[in-house]
């Protein structure tokens, strides 16, 4: 039992080293790529501390060379994925009665591995299986996985800290209880960091959890439970389940036992589910929380007094870095004619100098998207607007997937302002602009306004404060991170918690205070020191 408040170490965000020619970090980095491209993976599931090896083998390829083999994975099937929940409640009730503290120091130590010896394994690991160069891996990987986890702790103990008030006589306190049940965390592929962060968060506030991991970011996903098994989690907290999405949904949540989802992907996947448990909800113990960042189809706008240079750069790095597979991703630009000219030049000369291929030519801006089946979607937008009367492709639209699924940075001019590609989310390095009067800058906000179902991250230029108050006002619910005079992507653990509204999700914010309150219920205790005896109130007694 504890018998002291506790203070935290510092908790500060990691900072992002460079990679920049000559580094120490680069040279480190290096020689990880090379021992890990080697191959020879075997990842087993990872199921109440036991490594589960089905013989079911699934390939593991670099989506930038599909022709190397890295090694392979075991696919699991429902059984396992009961196993994994029986594992999660019968670790539950030590877990939960473990001292805060020692919840806390178990990620806290896996956020200092990560941070120390595993980088360079967790940066390798992410840019050979995800394809991510070696600065938006670091990015991720490394720095915002051990952002979640110190802040986590840090926010944890802030929560724990919200006390009621108490009267003479009374001691009023909350006990902040994990959820009845097991947590299922359902990860994507395109941020270790989330992926570490949707079953981590839980997990801290004394949950267990069951987490069916993308396959197309085994890899990562391995090497987070072996850095967590390594700072002391216990066996069955996290049980790690790589099997297909309807065989574990019809298990998990068929179970009286499902307490939560902490989902990241799409916003068609998540509906599908959220109806599902709707319709099992009788069956439930309690209510589950649902939690869920999904899509987003995000936007820049720019008025007429807006910087061309820095419209054209947020452009490319919102719309290209890691080849616009993030949710935040600037995938529609609304450009008023006055500087279209200009931001699309400076656009076309950035465009000249991107480099696509490889994640280990440090060279290369863009890598390859993640499998075939985004390859081909994303071509066939791409070879619909060069036939289509209602766009152009005025810059990129080459296609290559010989050797990797290489997309190359691509710009559509819509002519039409509901052109498909302005209103469906595309996952790639595909970017549709359109050009409208400044005159018309109301009409243009409505139809922004009012193109896609999605609210997740949009982004402002202006150069006029008025403006700039007044466009923060009218786009308030269109974005759930709104970005004035930058990109609308690079959300940092504690300084813009991220998340969206209306079709993109439940805007809990992970990493934030708010995210970590969906995985409590809390119990309100009062205890009375000196207790009545007498039934009777002063104002029933006589005259």
């Amino acid at each position: 039992m504890s018998k002291g408040f506790y203070h935290l170490p510092e908790i500060k965000n990691e900072p992002v080293k460079t990679y920049a020619p000559g580094s120490t970090e680069r040279q480190s980095i290096k020689l990880k790529l090379a021992e890990l491209s080697k191959g020879g993976l075997d990842i087993p599931m990872i199921i109440g501390g036991k490594e589960v090896r089905t013989g079911n083998l699934h390939d593991i390829r670099p989506p930038h060379d599909h022709r190397q083999l890295l090694g392979h994975y075991h696919q699991g099937d429902k059984k396992h994925v009961q196993l994994a929940i029986d594992a999660a409640l019968q670790a539950k009730p030590a877990w939960e009665a473990m001292n805060w503290e020692s919840r806390a120091a178990i990620f806290l130590k896996a956020a200092d591995l990560i941070a120390g010896p595993y980088r360079d394994e967790f940066n390798a690991a992410t840019m050979l299986g995800q394809s991510k160069n070696v600065y938006q891996a670091e990015i991720d990987c490394v720095c915002e996985l051990v952002d979640f986890y110190r802040f986590n702790v840090r926010n944890m103990c802030e929560l724990y800290a919200m006390q009621p008030n108490s009267s003479p006589g009374i001691w009023n306190r909350l006990e902040w209880r994990p959820l009845e049940g097991f947590i299922f965390a359902l990860t994507p592929f395109n941020f270790t960091s989330i992926a570490g962060n949707l079953g981590g968060a839980p997990a801290l506030m004394g949950n267990t959890v069951v987490w069916k991991a993308s396959r197309t970011a085994v890899y990562s996903a391995s090497l987070i439970m072996k850095v967590l098994r390594e700072a002391g989690l216990p066996d069955g907290v996290i049980n790690l389940v790589f099997c297909g999405g309807k065989e574990t949904a019809d298990v998990v949540f068929g179970s009286r036992d499902f307490a939560g989802l902490h989902f990241t992907g799409s916003t068609a996947v998540f509906n599908g589910m959220w109806k599902t448990i709707s319709e099992n909800i009788s069956r439930y113990r309690s209510y589950p929380r649902i939690v869920g960042e999904t899509g987003g189809k995000d936007y820049v706008f720019a008025d007429a007094t807006a910087n061309p240079r820095q419209v054209a750069t947020a452009l490319i790095r919102g719309a290209f870095e890691y080849q616009g597979q993030k949710c935040s991703a600037a995938s529609r630009a609304y450009i008023p004619t006055n500087i279209w000219e200009e931001v699309k030049n400076y656009m076309a000369e950035d465009l000249k100098k991107i480099k696509v291929g490889d994640v280990q030519d440090f060279t290369n801006f863009v890598n390859a998207v993640i499998d075939e089946e985004s390859f081909d979607k994303l071509a066939k937008y791409i070879d619909d607007a060069a036939q289509s009367p209602d766009a152009e492709i005025i810059l990129g639209g080459k296609c290559d997937k010989s050797t990797g699924y290489f997309i190359h940075p691509t710009v559509i001019l819509a002519k039409k302002p509901d052109y498909i590609t302005m209103r469906e989310e595309l996952f790639g390095p595909v970017l549709t602009v359109y050009v409208y009067d400044p005159q018309k800058m109301e009409e243009t906000l409505d139809i922004l306004d009012n193109s896609t179902g999605y609210a997740l991250t949009g982004a402002i230029f202006s150069a006029e404060r008025a403006t700039i108050e007044y466009l923060t006002k009218r786009l308030t619910h269109t974005a759930g991170n709104f970005y004035i005079n930058d990109k609308p992507t690079g959300a940092v653990v504690d300084q813009q918690p991220f998340g969206g509204g209306r079709g993109s999700g439940t805007n809990d914010k992970a990493g934030s205070i708010f995210n970590l309150l969906r995985w409590v219920s809390p119990q309100c205790i009062k205890e009375t020191f000196v207790t009545p005896t007498d039934y009777m109130y002063p104002n029933f007694r006589e005259d």
